[in-house]
């Protein structure tokens, strides 16, 4: 698929008409008009690096690379999973014209959406495209819902946009990460819009894929991961650093000291 190349602007320094001074008609002249210092040329700095920015980005958030998948071979009928669309069914695996060009492509139905994506066989690796997950890597994502939420002290704004990566990444267990820091048990505070917006697509996701393993639809599936996050008793959010780390377990071991 093609990809747009992002260009930084460039910054531009302006003089507005109020810098300059106006001598109405009929107004004596200043005496001895004193010559004006140039002003110094503007010093642009570069804007501080922020954890998750790439350098020239100006304080824009960092695109993730997606990952690779690894090389598999497709035949008609495999499910699949596309990383910004989830679950697709190949329908087949043709050979067609395009711009000039023979090009042998996969075309991948997406029947909730009513869509068919056709993938270039060669560039289906680094597209991410990959067959469903193992059951083993898949109970791996499962358990993970049963840990404790992980919340990083940033604006919301940020770890919005790295929930939304994670989703669109494919990995079911960067999916299931998500599911777990946005679920809440009866009795914890209710989800924003945005946050319940964010759970949801994640559950989706992780319900598409059990569906699929399980050889139900995504509906049973659903339910079957309500059921189970219903019966995990979670403790407190944990929160972290930008790094990930755990400020909680590092401010308990700060009173354990001051104890001693």
């Amino acid at each position: 698929m093609p990809t747009k190349s992002a260009t930084d602007a460039t910054d531009k320094t302006e003089v507005s008409d109020e810098d300059v001074p106006v001598v109405e008609a009929g107004a004596e002249a200043p005496a001895a008009a004193k010559p004006v210092p140039e002003a110094p040329e503007p010093q642009f700095r570069s804007p501080p690096k922020m954890p998750g920015h790439m350098p020239g980005m100006h304080g824009r958030p960092q695109i993730v690379p997606r990952a690779m998948a690894a090389k598999e071979d497709f035949v008609e009928g495999d499910y699949v999973v596309y990383p910004t669309h989830g679950v697709g069914k190949v329908e087949r695996i043709a050979t067609e014209e395009i711009a000039g060009h023979r090009l042998e492509l996969i075309h991948i139905t997406f029947e909730e959406n009513r869509m068919t994506l056709r993938v270039p066989v060669a560039k289906a690796r680094t597209a991410g495209l990959r067959k469903l997950a193992t059951r083993e890597l898949f109970d791996k994502a499962l358990d993970l819902l049963k840990g404790r939420a992980r919340i990083k002290r940033t604006m919301w704004s940020r770890r919005a946009q790295e929930y939304e990566q994670k989703i669109n990444s494919g990995d079911p267990l960067q999916i299931a990460e998500v599911v777990r820091d946005l679920h809440r048990n009866a009795g914890q505070p209710d989800q924003s819009f945005s946050e319940r917006q964010i759970y949801e697509a994640a559950m989706d996701r992780l319900a598409a894929e059990m569906g699929a393993l399980d050889g139900t639809d995504k509906a049973t599936a659903a339910l079957k991961l309500a059921e189970k996050l219903k019966a995990i008793i979670k403790g407190a959010a944990v929160e972290v650093d930008a790094d990930g780390a755990e400020v909680e377990a590092e401010i308990e071991a700060e009173v354990e000291i001051e104890a001693e």
